[in-house]
């Protein structure tokens, strides 16, 4: 459907020599228990709040939080960073835990600045609500853990505003859909369709008093990830700035441009002299290789063999990346790498990258025509970078 440190949040600029990378993240786990105070109580310097005068937060403040949001994919997860960084600029001593599905911990994992602990929801959102026998443990273990605050940055609540009260805060946030049950007037929102996804969920704390920290996504790339990257062998004859990542998959089948169509794409993109790098998850090998196949020019086919460190190490030294509405989308977002997303079968108001000097967000013509539409962003990005460079 869309990394970065708050080191690198000022003006965007374009080409590889002058990218702006994210800096390397620590490995160090979150060091308190789940039960814990603030962080100020774990002997970390106090830090000043952003909450606005007039916030709807009460006295004393949340201590205890959680973030709602089970789903699944890369994408959805990077889109939730920067309501996770306004969120620690407004309550910097408190004790934050994500509720959603064991894919989150790659959340926990690189962003320990802004998350605490992982509270896995048995099953997913639409097991919940069938009512999974592990469900009354998953809530005794919620209670235990006393949350201040829940906040519903899941999706319209139509059923997750039900999980969202039923975790036991004492005050809870999030969206609503419209003419749908509203949980609580002063700090839900009604869902609105046209923002997109980051501000939708930067919209539901800035009801709340707390105030935005830029819209824009991050991803730390640490040397570990690069390490890996250099230990794949066909990887190590790339140059950084010099090679253009084709990602032709997707998890979900209406959301994938038609591999002929991205063969193609590598073809033209082949004549114009920039190596093109194959990828995929493990999953998307066949599509992958149908592409391989399909095209006359040689490629690096890196699919099922990077993690998602290693994939944003080869992303942030790219040239461009094509691809498809997935999760590489938002890393190359995260990263300020010059892409094209081809959109299909989704919501392109709601998961275009936000910036859209340096991505461009394409709903191509129906059958070959489309290329010709791809091709024309993707010859305006490259042409951009070398005016920019």
């Amino acid at each position: 459907m869309a990394s970065r440190a708050l080191a690198t949040t000022g003006a965007q600029t374009r080409g590889p020599a002058s990218r702006l990378h994210a800096l390397p993240h620590t490995q160090t786990a979150p060091g308190r228990p789940p039960h814990a105070g603030g962080r100020a109580a774990a002997g970390r310097e106090a830090v000043q709040s952003t909450l606005r005068p007039g916030h709807r937060l009460g006295t004393p403040l949340p201590s205890r939080v959680a973030v709602v949001r089970a789903l699944p994919g890369l994408g959805d997860m990077l889109c939730l960073v920067p309501a996770l960084r306004a969120l620690r600029a407004a309550l910097p001593d408190a004790y934050v835990t994500l509720v959603g599905l064991e894919s989150g911990r790659l959340l926990l994992e690189r962003f320990p600045r802004y998350l605490d602990d992982l509270l896995v929801l048995p099953g997913g959102l639409d097991e919940f609500a069938s009512g999974r026998q592990d469900v009354p443990a998953f809530l005794a273990e919620a209670a235990q853990r006393s949350f201040d605050l829940a906040l519903q940055l899941h999706g319209s609540g139509s059923i997750s505003n039900g999980l969202t009260l039923l975790l036991g805060a004492r005050m809870r946030a999030g969206t609503y859909p419209a003419g749908g049950f509203c949980p609580d007037p002063a700090r839900f929102v009604t869902l609105t369709e046209t923002l997109p996804e980051v501000r939708r969920l930067l919209r539901v704390l800035d009801v709340l008093g707390i105030p935005a920290k830029g819209d824009d996504l991050e991803f730390p790339v640490t040397d570990v990830d690069r390490f890996e990257l250099a230990s794949i062998p066909r990887a190590r004859r790339l140059q950084p700035g010099r090679y253009v990542v084709v990602h032709p998959g997707s998890s979900a089948a209406d959301r994938r441009w038609p591999a002929r169509h991205f063969a193609i794409m590598v073809n033209l993109l082949g004549a114009l002299r920039l190596p093109v790098v194959l990828t995929g998850t493990a999953d998307e090998i066949p599509v992958v290789h149908e592409v391989a196949e399909a095209t006359r020019t040689e490629t690096i086919d890196l699919a099922g063999q990077t993690s998602v460190g290693a994939l944003a190490s080869l992303v942030e030294n790219a040239r461009l990346v094509l691809c498809n509405d997935t999760g590489i989308s938002h890393l190359t977002a995260a990263l300020r790498v010059p892409s094209v997303v081809v959109f299909t079968g989704s919501e392109l108001e709601r998961w275009a990258p936000i910036d859209d000097e340096l991505h461009v967000a394409v709903r191509p013509s129906p059958g070959l025509d489309g290329v010709e539409d791809v091709l024309s962003a993707t010859l305006s990005l490259l042409g951009g970078e070398r005016r920019a460079a």
